[in-house]
């Protein structure tokens, strides 16, 4: 089973019951990092997201049907006081529970249900090689985007692809794509550079990331750069824990060589996943 899966199965489980990240992650046997990496990148959530608007739409369907009053709705969703649930349920649909149980319906609302993982992502991926690698610092183009939605990502390679020579004393033959400064949100920032000496200046409309050394696993991706979102899927929710391997919190990346045609967008990409 997918570690999403796990996640969502385990979240409906537990629907009713108070608990936290950590012992969520425990239930499903990873860290709390891995755990919430893995479901943003799945789903386009963090599990406590998702669990605040799952608890939100249940309540939603309760006042509707006339089922509980607003203050047992309240405490079935784990809020402390009316006031506290009412303002999450307005700041989440955008309408009062108090005119969701006079119209006794959900017809305008949009409601979060139990979410089903596409079976069609999960690839075959072989199993990592484990390296050492130094620190470097990466020069590029920037953007910050959602495990939802990574529609600008070409975008940027466009720009850097445009604007490599632009960077000072760049080192040629890879370009990298990192993901960094992931929130609890689901958005992340995106860098499409290439590697560049410690020192040397950022170029106007630019953007750098410094990437720390340590232990990776580094998976590939072979074929069109368009199924990439599948294996970095399969690499999150599958690979990772069948490998037994625990990330660390530091910036993934992908690294493109003279392996990879950027004119046909197919070849070979290396996924460096930092673990422990």
């Amino acid at each position: 089973m997918a570690l999403a899966d796990k996640v969502i199965w385990q979240i409906e489980m537990m629907l009713n019951t108070p608990f936290t990240l950590e012992h969520l992650a425990d239930r499903c046997g990873v860290s709390a990092y891995h755990m919430a990496r893995s479901f943003r990148a799945a789903t386009g959530y963090s599990p406590m997201t998702y669990l605040r608007a799952r608890r939100l739409s249940v309540a939603a369907e309760q006042l509707a049907t006339g089922e509980r009053d607003i203050l047992s709705a309240a405490l079935d969703a784990h809020y402390a006081s009316h006031e506290a649930f009412t303002r999450a349920f307005a700041s989440y649909f955008g309408v009062l529970p108090s005119s969701v149980r006079k119209a006794r319906s959900t017809r305008n609302l949009v409601l979060m249900e139990p979410l089903e993982m596409k079976k069609e992502l999960i690839v075959d991926v072989a199993a990592p090689d484990i390296r050492e690698r130094a620190a470097f610092r990466a020069i590029g183009m920037s953007a910050w985007c959602s495990f939802e939605d990574i529609s600008g990502i070409p975008s940027l390679w466009e720009a850097i692809n445009a604007r490599e020579a632009e960077v000072p004393e760049a080192k040629p033959g890879a370009a990298y794509g990192i993901c960094c400064d992931a929130d609890g949100s689901g958005r992340f920032r995106y860098v499409a550079g290439v590697e560049a000496a410690k020192g040397v200046e950022v170029p106007s409309g630019m953007d750098d990331v410094v990437v720390p050394g340590g232990r990776y696993a580094v998976f590939t991706h072979s074929g069109h750069v368009s199924d990439l979102p599948k294996t970095v899927y399969t690499i999150w929710n599958k690979a990772l824990p069948d490998a037994g391997l625990e990330p660390r919190p530091a910036p993934d990346f992908e690294l493109y060589d003279r392996r990879f045609d950027p004119e046909t967008g197919r070849g070979t990409v290396e996924i460096w996943i930092p673990v422990a």
